[in-house]
C-alpha cells in the first residue's frame, strides 16, 4: 500500500507527467517539452535524473532539419511503476497450461478464455461500435493506454503499454487471451497483430461496421 501511494505521489510530479508520456511511446527532448509547456532544459534536465535512477534510456537518434535529436524510451524497470499484482499469479497459470496441453493448443485456449471473459464482462451496446468505448475503458482500468485508428471499416486498438507485460515478455501468445477479450466483449472477430520483445505494445484490428 505504501509503494502504491509513492507511486501516485511520483506520477503526479513533472517526472512523473514525463514517465507517463513515454509509456505511450519514445520521444524527443523537443516533443515532450511541447506536451509538457517547459523549456527544452527543463526537460532535459529531468531525463537526466531519470537515467540517473534507471528510468529512461536512450533508445537511438532521430534524422531531420536541423540537428539530430536523441530519443527516449522508458526502461523495463519503468513498469515496475505501474500496477501490475496479476503477473505472479498470471504467469502460473499460463505455465500450468502449457504443460497440460501443450505448446499446440495453449494459443487457442487461452483465446477461449478470454473470449468468454470478454462475453462476461457486462459490456453494453447494439453493436460492436457502440460497445467499443466500454471495451476501451476496461482495457485502460487495467493499466493499457490505448489509442484507436480508424481505416474504412477497420478498427486498429493500439495499446502504448501492454497490461499483460510481465507474462507477454516471456510468453508472447498470453496475447491470445486479450484478443479473444475484445472478441467476446466486442462480438466482432479480431486479429491480433501485437509488438513483442523486451517493450511489448498490444495492436489489435477488428472490422467495425454499423449493421444495414
Amino acid at each position: 500500500m505504501a509503494r502504491a501511494r509513492w507511486n501516485e505521489r511520483f506520477m503526479a510530479t513533472t517526472r512523473g507527467r514525463i514517465v507517463a508520456l513515454l509509456r505511450r511511446g519514445s520521444g524527443t527532448v523537443n516533443e515532450l517539452a511541447d506536451s509538457l509547456e517547459l523549456t527544452d532544459n527543463a526537460v532535459r534536465a529531468h531525463l537526466a535524473a531519470l537515467e540517473r535512477d534507471g528510468l529512461v534510456e536512450q533508445e537511438g537518434v532521430r534524422r531531420g532539419i536541423g540537428k539530430p535529436a536523441h530519443v527516449f524510451r522508458l526502461t523495463g524497470e519503468a513498469d515496475s511503476l505501474f500496477p501490475k499484482a496479476y503477473a505472479f499469479l498470471a504467469s502460473e497459470l499460463v505455465r500450468e497450461l502449457r504443460e497440460l496441453q501443450g505448446d499446440a493448443r495453449l494459443s487457442a485456449t487461452l483465446q477461449e478464455v478470454g473470449r468468454r471473459a470478454g462475453e462476461s464482462a457486462g459490456v453494453r451496446g447494439a453493436d460492436a461500435l457502440e460497445r467499443l468505448g466500454g471495451v476501451l475503458a476496461l482495457m485502460e482500468a487495467q493499466g493499457a493506454e490505448v489509442d484507436v485508428e480508424r481505416e474504412g471499416s477497420c478498427t486498429t486498438i493500439r495499446g502504448q503499454s501492454c497490461p499483460l507485460s510481465a507474462v507477454v515478455v516471456d510468453e508472447p501468445r498470453a496475447c491470445n487471451f486479450l484478443g479473444g477479450f475484445l472478441e467476446g466483449a466486442l462480438g466482432a472477430p479480431v486479429r491480433q497483430r501485437c509488438e513483442h520483445g523486451p517493450y511489448p505494445r498490444c495492436r489489435f484490428e477488428v472490422e467495425l461496421r454499423r449493421p444495414a
